[in-house]
């Protein structure tokens, strides 16, 4: 924990990752200095079919809020799942939807002249 609060001071932000999934847990939220949370993607991925992902989803947004976190939603594959996480107010998304995984120099050609900002959140 020392270490991260150092490179905290120096800019550097932390994300705890797949959050609601194995090691990912709640004691993490108070005792490590995160900046994201980001919502796995079996969370994401269900929400359409599923109303208990939909309030999971909803629920960990409003927690990560409340604990002045930003949200990342992972595996964002179609625009119902991203208009969903828009009406739930989440910060991020990323998935297929987005984008594939891209070497450097293809994501710097991929934000210079790619997808318009609508497929966004922000």
């Amino acid at each position: 924990k020392q270490t991260m609060d150092a490179l905290g001071r120096l800019g550097v932000r932390f994300s705890l990752d797949d959050f609601g999934t194995g090691f990912s847990s709640f004691v993490h939220l108070n005792s490590l200095p995160i900046a994201l949370l980001k919502i796995d993607k079996s969370f994401v991925g269900g929400m359409e079919e599923r109303e208990e992902n939909r309030k999971l989803v909803h629920a960990m947004i409003n927690l990560a809020h409340n604990l002045n976190l930003e949200v990342v939603a992972e595996g964002v594959e179609t625009p119902e799942q991203l208009a969903l996480l828009r009406l739930f107010g989440c910060d991020q998304a990323q998935g297929y939807l987005i984008s594939k995984p891209l070497p450097l120099p293809q994501l710097v050609e991929y934000l210079t002249f790619g997808k318009s900002q609508d497929a966004l959140l922000g």
